[in-house]
């Protein structure tokens, strides 16, 4: 059983809003849409945490005993606390709801009829052995959007397999390419086929609703994990098919693009150089105090500086090494020449550019103080999105949602809660 409970979780609300907006402005483009969320994890989630960010009033549907299991996974849990849930699951509600129940299918089926999208990522079939199928829930509320997200897809004979999103960025091209090539394929470092899916799911919903203002009815947005990473992979497909050329892993340089790479500097850190295009290489060979080099037909080309990519490389870095990574820098913004240090986290905490942007917000969480989490992308110029809470704690939202949006009295609602149905 959850016992509701108010955190006081609101985020101050001029900074967490984007550049641009004020105080007085700040319902995002989707205030009047509500989500039904039984996602779970990332993937489906990932696609209601973008939604709730620009103003859908997204109700997050729970297992009574256990909750989202994100609440639970963390690398780094102090004090027991996800340090990941309380961004995925930020500005949604949360209720609980059994939804294995005859019970707890029917009260969907309430939620359901006043809402406008639900999301699931569930393997293909669950729903409809609940009885909650798109043609049941069609019969419902002709309008409502059902968005499907899966390993695989809804048809297809891998349909019913079990699929993570690290299985997708596998199958979809991401992890061939990915990591230094005399290595085995390497994960990005985050959960990119998940949170791509979320997003093209999120994208998918707003198309759909865009065009139930036309027809009045909704419809199934069905998205793979696979098919997300497969869309950012260029021409990895005809390189091979038309050019018989398989695109492989390179570690941290574009093959024939040079210089654009990583360089160490006399303090440890990385800054990364793109002087790669013929005007910026002269800014850069002039910085070095070697101006002639752009002109030697070595290195006067963008194809000869391609072929050359290692040794020149090499010659870069033996450069670098002499100064700090900030002096560098200074040298390298001033000639003109893009550069960047490779950011950890502390550096993004730190840096003048992300504040005057507001590119991280920081909201108060009952249970570790000041809380610092990535801003809402994009920016809207006149209805931006803004993070308002973290996420919820377990049925937080119970009362609010069951007695406030069905009318469930309170006989009806303790009668739910002795039955564990939420």
């Amino acid at each position: 059983m959850n016992e509701d409970s108010s955190t006081g979780l609101v985020a101050d609300t001029h900074a967490a809003n984007g550049p641009g907006s004020d105080d007085t402005t700040v319902d995002g483009p989707l205030t009047d849409v509500r989500v039904l969320e039984l996602g779970s994890l990332i993937a489906g989630p990932f696609c209601g945490h973008v939604l709730a960010d620009f103003g859908a009033d997204v109700i997050k549907v729970e297992d009574p005993s256990t909750g989202d299991p994100m609440r639970h996974w963390s690398q780094d849990r102090p004090g027991g606390t996800s340090l990941s849930f309380p961004i995925i699951a930020r500005n949604k509600k949360s209720v609980t709801c059994d939804l294995r129940t005859e019970e707890g299918q029917r009260i969907l089926r309430d939620l359901a009829l006043s809402s406008d999208v639900l999301v699931e990522n569930f393997r293909p079939g669950t729903l409809e052995r609940w009885g909650l199928g798109f043609d049941e829930l069609q019969r419902i509320n002709p309008r409502l959007i059902l968005v499907r997200v899966t390993g695989y897809g809804q048809d297809g004979p891998y349909a019913q397999r079990a699929g993570y999103g690290s299985i997708g960025e596998a199958m979809g091209g991401i992890r061939a390419v990915t990591g230094e090539p005399d290595r085995p394929s390497s994960r990005v470092g985050v959960s990119l086929g998940d949170s791509l899916a979320g997003t093209f799911s999120a994208l998918g919903t707003v198309m759909a609703l865009h065009a139930r203002t036309r027809t009045g009815r909704g419809q199934v947005v069905d998205t793979a994990i696979y098919e997300s990473v497969l869309a950012l992979m260029e021409s990895l497909l005809p390189e091979w098919a038309i050019a018989g050329r398989r695109r492989e892993r390179t570690g941290s340089i574009l093959p024939k693009i040079a210089p654009s790479n990583t360089y160490p500097t006399a303090d440890g850190a990385e800054i990364l150089i793109g002087a790669n295009q013929d005007t910026v290489f002269a800014r850069l060979c002039a910085l070095m105090g070697v101006p002639g080099l752009a002109d030697d037909e070595r290195y006067a080309t963008h194809t000869a500086r391609g072929e050359r990519q290692q040794e020149l490389d090499e010659y870069i870095g033996l450069w670098t090494r002499a100064f700090d990574s900030a002096d560098l820098l200074d040298k390298l913004h001033e000639a003109g020449v893009p550069a960047g240090r490779v950011y950890q986290a502390e550096d993004m905490l730190a840096d003048p550019h992300f504040a005057a942007r507001q590119a991280i917000v920081r909201l108060m969480h009952p249970d570790l103080g000041e809380f610092p989490m990535q801003n809402v992308v994009p920016r809207m110029g006149h209805t931006p999105g803004a993070v308002r809470t973290v996420g919820p704690r377990l049925g937080e939202h119970n009362r609010e949602v069951y007695q406030g949006l069905l009318n469930v009295d309170e006989d009806q609602y303790e009668q739910w809660r002795a039955q564990r149905v939420v």
